[in-house]
């Protein structure tokens, strides 16, 4: 019989995930949301327009929607732009990484044990753009499952191949 044992870890000599370099997303990316913004504001000038040329009393506000929507459209970008430079992920023995948001910043650590299957997506956008998305499925269910945007389409697919690879060596 073998005697128990329950150690304490030190915790000071645990690797850091957060010292691990990550990758940022394609710089292509960002035309492909700016395309994706502006088709949206687009459509909500369109109604602004049409409410404004059918409902008289707003009239009197053209000024005043047109600075919202101006100021909205500001902050749209700007907050896009922000998020998607906070964006990264890496790729380790083990594990894969990644890293998002502005406020409330989000970081998967997804061991390959938990990987059930990876596919690529590519948007109309993102193709003009040789850009595609990957999405990892984990074990964990939708919550546990990330997608990485913005990859150049050649990356995303060694990509693919790599964990394909790993998963291999797992099963």
């Amino acid at each position: 019989m073998q005697d128990f044992t329950n150690e304490t870890i030190n915790i000071d000599v645990l690797p850091k995930y957060e010292e691990v370099a990550l990758n940022a997303l394609s710089r292509k990316y960002w035309k492909v949301v700016l395309l994706n913004i502006a088709i949206f504001l687009f459509i909500l000038a369109a109604g602004i327009a049409i409410v404004l040329f059918f409902v008289e009393g707003f009239r009197a506000y053209l000024y005043v929607l047109v600075g919202i929507f101006l100021l909205f459209s500001i902050l749209l970008i700007t907050l896009y732009r922000a998020s998607i430079k906070r964006i990264g992920y890496a790729i380790r023995e083990k594990d894969l990484i990644y890293k998002s948001g502005i406020i409330s910043i989000s970081t998967a650590i997804i061991p390959f044990t938990r990987i059930q299957h990876i596919t690529l997506n590519e948007g109309i956008f993102s193709r003009m753009f040789q850009l595609g998305s990957l999405h990892v499925f984990t074990a964990g269910g939708i919550s546990g499952s990330i997608t990485i945007p913005g990859l150049d389409i050649h990356l995303a697919k060694n990509i693919k191949e790599e964990l394909n690879r790993q998963l291999a060596k797992v099963d």
